[in-house]
Order: structure tokens, then sequence, then C-alpha cells
């Protein structure tokens, strides 16, 4: 089913008079659930508690890869950077984009050597091979530079213009679709595009969409399927029923209470306190 934005806007009123965003811990405690969900999409095997207990607590969970930990705590600092960077307005520029790659990929990354040189995805260097993702074949590597650089340019002037909450928000998800479609690092693609997605919603007031990882198959097809027909509407729709799926849960947590545990346990059994599941 197409989601009307309009209905949206409304849930996203309704949201805000709530001041759901005041709630003890509430912010950090919605971070790690980006974090969670991002990684889990890629690979990332550990649950929502382990992912709370490691960002909180550097707890790791037993039996699960290390790669799937340097996976999570990469994408948190990446993402306190984005959040940072937007609260200062830094423009988009292919440094920047890079920049964010470099911390997505910062223990996971390694040096590619290629016949047209190396490149190390650590350090967040754009692709020198070209990438395919099932059957589809993004760009040449080669038309990397040039797209990113009119992508940045782009991005710059319609954020920087005055918009409505629909309009922020549907530029944020055209930004994410734009950037992964490009597919300018030969890893990370997806968490750095989301994490653009981030960007522009916390630099228009917006709260802060996740996609969710039960919902990892229906996102790639929406992506293939906006590809395949040449129209942005798909990708749109998927996005803003996220965006939906996320304001729901949020409300739902203030309706009904009941519904959800007000507090935890840490790993020794104390109470720790109000702090939300996501």
């Amino acid at each position: 089913m197409q989601e009307n934005p309009e209905n949206i806007i409304q849930l996203l009123e309704k949201y805000n008079k709530l001041d759901i965003q005041q709630a003890i811990n509430w912010e950090k405690y919605n971070l790690y659930s980006i974090v969670h969900h991002s990684t889990s999409i890629e690979g990332a095997s550990l649950t929502e508690i382990e992912t709370q207990l490691l960002l909180d607590e550097g707890i790791t969970a037993k039996g699960k890869p290390l790669l799937h930990h340097q996976m999570q705590k990469d994408h948190y600092n990446a993402l306190l950077f984005v959040l940072d960077s937007a609260r200062e307005k830094v423009p988009f520029a292919p440094d920047f984009l890079k920049q964010i790659a470099a911390r997505v990929m910062k223990n996971t990354g390694s040096i590619h050597n290629t016949t047209m040189g190396s490149f190390d995805t650590s350090k967040g260097d754009f692709r020198l091979l070209n990438v395919y993702a099932g059957e589809t074949r993004f760009v040449d590597f080669s038309e990397v530079p040039e797209l990113v650089e009119q992508f940045c340019s782009e991005l710059n002037a319609a954020t920087s213009q005055r918009l409505t909450k629909e309009e922020a928000l549907i530029l944020s998800f055209d930004a994410h679709f734009n950037l992964v479609s490009i597919h300018p690092f030969e890893d990370g693609n997806g968490r750095v595009s989301r994490l653009v997605m981030n960007y522009i919603q916390f630099y228009h007031s917006l709260p802060l969409c996740n996609v969710f990882k039960e919902d990892k198959a229906e996102y790639i097809k929406a992506l293939v399927d906006t590809r395949e027909s040449n129209d942005i509407e798909i990708f749109r729709s998927f996005m803003l029923s996220q965006y939906k799926k996320m304001l729901d849960a949020e409300i739902s947590k203030v309706i009904n209470p009941g519904k959800h545990s007000p507090s935890r346990t840490d790993h020794k059994g104390h109470n720790k306190g109000l702090t939300l599941f996501f």
C-alpha cells in the first residue's frame, strides 16, 4: 500500500505533541536502535539487548563474531559524527562522504589492490573496481568522482532551502537512494547512505528514520524496483512506510506504556532505571 506523505506529517505532529524526545535517555537509545538495525541489515548478528550492552557498557556478546561488534561500534561513532556535522551545518562534499565511510569501515575495512591502483576502505577511499549486487551492475568506478561531486552539489542546494517537513523527509529518502545507487565505495554503501539520510533529517529537526532489519527483503526490493522502473516513488513509498512504522511504535510506547518494559536490569541483575528497547 502506497503511503500518503500528508498522513505521515499528521502522525509526525502527533508524535511531536507527545514530547517523546524529552524522555530520559531517549536520544541515546534511539541511536542504539539505528545502529542495531542498520548493521543487522548488513549481517551483524547481535540482538538489540546485546547492542545496548556493547555500546552502553562495552560488554561483548558471547559467541558472536568480533567483526559484528566492530561494525556496531564503528557505526555508532559514524552516527555521532554525522549528527555533530549536521549541528554545525557541514556542507556535503566528496571528502565529507569519505570521512563518514572511513568511520563506518574503520575496523572492518582493508586495502584492495587492483590494476588501477590500491584503495583502502578503512580510509573511506572510493572504489577502483566495478561492483555488482545480484543482477545489478553499478556505475563504472571511473564515473564515481564526478557523480559524487554532482550529488553533493545538488544536495547542498536542496538542503540549504527552506523546506517543509514533507519536502525535507522526501529529500532525505531521495539522497539515500541516489547515493546507494552510485555505490561509491567497495563496502559500506548502504550504511553511509542511511547516515546521509539521517544527517538531512537531523538538519531539518526531524526524528531519525530506521530501516528495520525485519524489512530487509522489502528494502532491497524497493531499491531494485526503483532502479528498474526509474520510478523514485517506489522507494519513497517504502521509506514512508518505515517512517510510519517508527512513529507508530514510539507513540505506542507513550499511549500504551504497559506493553513496553519500563526498566531493565544490568548483566549482574541490578536495576538500571528507565530505558527504552527498540
